[in-house]
């Protein structure tokens, strides 16, 4: 049995991470009800969220996929540090790798994912949206989900529309989806929070 009752999350990032950043920040200021953020695995330097996690006592670990010979390599050291850390859930927040078949294996149902579209719109695109943008849609928004073996698919979590206007471009829409991901990830922590507790009642 846990002696930490909080859910442990990893926080994956391979870029400058803002919404990792804010993420942490609400852990840091205790909006996370009964999640601890236990490690962030970081490629990229400067991070912004690897800089925040270590200022705040938090674990940092860097990771770079040049190091292994390929992906599988790679996401084999992945899962043996993330196992290592006894890892509940795993949070991919701007983290540009596809997650393979033995890493969802041996973390089923615990890869989340934030993708920039309201499903089942714009996906398997790092470009979701300026797409949006181009196809000249008037709602757009940002989705939560539990990954799969399909890129941008599996179980929706949580869902959050943004309006967008007539004459937006991606440098006004863009801020819209920095502030609802913010929102929309703290929604989806506590939906698997209160997911456990239901499961343990």
């Amino acid at each position: 049995m846990k002696s930490d009752p909080n859910l442990k999350w990893a926080i994956l990032v391979t870029g400058w991470g803002r919404n990792a950043k804010d993420t942490l920040k609400a852990f840091v200021h205790q909006k996370l009800k009964q999640s601890t953020i236990a490690v962030v695995i970081y490629e990229s330097e400067p991070c912004g969220a690897k800089d925040y996690a270590e200022k705040h006592g938090i674990e940092t670990l860097q990771m770079l996929r040049r190091d292994f010979s390929d992906r599988t390599a790679y996401q084999k050291q992945l899962i043996h540090e993330i196992n290592a850390r006894a890892i509940d859930y795993v949070f991919m927040l701007n983290f540009k790798y596809i997650i393979r078949d033995h890493m969802l294996k041996a973390f089923p149902n615990r890869i989340i994912n934030i993708h920039p579209s309201l499903f089942p719109s714009f996906l398997a695109t790092k470009t979701a949206i300026q797409d949006a943008l181009d196809y000249g849609v008037k709602i757009t928004g940002v989705t939560t989900h539990i990954i799969d073996d399909k890129i941008d698919e599996g179980t929706i979590l949580c869902q959050r529309a943004i309006k967008v206007a007539e004459d937006d471009t991606f440098d006004t829409l863009y801020p819209k989806f920095a502030k609802q991901g913010k929102k929309i990830i703290l929604e989806t922590i506590a939906a698997i929070e209160a997911r456990h507790t239901n499961q343990q009642a």
